[in-house]
């Protein structure tokens, strides 16, 4: 693979992760299924979570359990490895905000190891584990 190729690769990936951070905290779900491979494995055991197999199972999931909560997500640092023309890598650090509807709220920062496969000219999320530094949960403010 040459440079500009490997470049463009690597763009794509940066922008399909940065969709998977508006799609999920937009709760464009439709818009989300697009950033996964069919048969992607997402691994949430880091957060309290689960690990679900399946674009539809996984969204099913995300959507049911992340429906009525307030979310922001901010990836930053990409690790990026091109593994061939249409597999990579990649590890990037993250930060959440969770606010759920009684008032409580969730700060919490880690890292999204994931990865990569490109089929039909698209790359897709093939397989993602969240792992956590920290999670700081605080009560709802007194009122």
């Amino acid at each position: 693979m040459d440079d500009i190729a490997a470049l463009t690769a690597v763009e794509a990936i940066k922008q399909l992760k940065a969709r998977y951070f508006r799609t999920l905290d937009t709760k464009d779900w439709d818009g989300m299924r697009e950033v996964f491979t069919e048969d992607v494995v997402v691994d949430t055991t880091g957060s309290g979570g689960a690990v679900v197999t399946g674009r539809g199972a996984f969204m099913e999931f995300v959507s049911t359990h992340l429906a009525d909560i307030l979310t922001v997500h901010h990836g930053h640092t990409p690790e990026i490895t091109l593994t061939s023309p249409t597999t990579a890598t990649g590890v990037w650090a993250m930060e959440d905000r969770v606010r759920y509807p009684d008032g409580r709220e969730l700060i919490a920062a880690g890292h999204y190891h994931e990865t990569y496969d490109k089929s039909d000219g698209t790359w897709r999320i093939k397989t993602s584990k969240l792992t956590r530094l920290f999670m700081d949960l605080s009560e709802p403010a007194a009122g």
